[in-house]
């Protein structure tokens, strides 16, 4: 696959830094990661011939390489020919087109790893979309809730997960959304799994459906997210592993029953 070269050479110092503060074992947000590589992109690795170079694991599947900078790519990965300056959107593509599904992204001392799915759902769903969530009644909302409550012990790192309809101000647009907070390292490999699940088994989305997004949170890094989703009166499904329990909570259970 080749790319076209970009003339920017500027690092993206921000990414870099909050990487580097990874690599010290300081933990910042996901959301701060994500707002600085939408912001400034990452560099990635090309060959001489222009293609670019993708990490191969025999226990993993491949991964998109990227570096905070020209300089520090070259000094990590000295066999390149170039480093290309890609913007968020650009890496989201050739990620879509080359079906790999990894993003590693890395500074001097750090390093980051985000699903494709990830960036999608960021650039849908991240910081300046003006979204808005609300309790909704659509029957594939319900539909999912339900699935939740009977799939979740399946996934032992999910802890809670909060059904929503998403609106955002800018263009009015309307979708499902599942926030997922985990036990384990974003981006979320449970996470993953449970939606595709859901929608390969459970609920079937016609052309008349809205779409549905999901957005993992680790429990203990966005506990002021977590916190505010269980203030917000949302469809919501807990687990507890050590004991099994699945909770539901729905404003549905709370309205009183028509009269007939």
């Amino acid at each position: 696959m080749t790319e076209p070269v970009s003339e920017r050479t500027a690092p993206n110092d921000d990414l870099a830094a909050l990487l580097d503060r990874w690599a010290r074992g300081e933990a910042p947000e996901p959301v701060e990661v994500l707002t600085a590589l939408f912001a400034g992109g990452a560099f990635v690795p090309v060959t001489a011939a222009g293609k670019v170079i993708f990490l191969p694991d025999d226990e993993q599947p491949p991964t998109l390489l990227a570096f905070t900078g020209a300089e520090v790519g070259a000094a990590l990965l000295p066999s390149a020919a170039a480093m290309v300056h890609c913007d968020a959107a650009r890496l989201r593509d050739i990620l879509e087109r080359t079906g790999v599904d990894v993003l590693g992204i890395r500074s001097a001392d750090g390093q980051g790893v985000f699903s494709a799915r990830t960036l999608q759902e960021w650039a849908a769903y991240g910081p300046g979309a003006g979204m808005r969530l609300s309790w909704s009644t659509d029957p594939l909302a319900v539909a999912l809730r339900d699935a939740l409550a009977r799939r979740i012990r399946e996934f032992p790192a999910v802890r809670s997960v909060w059904v929503s309809l998403v609106r955002w101000e800018a263009t009015g647009e309307e979708h499902l959304m599942l926030h997922v907070a985990v036990d384990e390292d974003l981006p979320s490999a449970s996470a993953d799994l449970l939606m595709r699940t859901l929608l390969a088994e459970e609920v079937e989305r016609g052309p008349e459906h809205p779409k549905i997004g999901m957005l993992p949170l680790h429990t203990a890094r966005h506990a002021d997210t977590v916190a505010e989703l269980d203030r917000m009166g949302l469809d919501t499904v807990r687990h507890d592993p050590a004991t099994g329990r699945v909770q539901v909570l729905s404003r549905a259970y709370d309205a009183p029953p028509e009269r007939s």
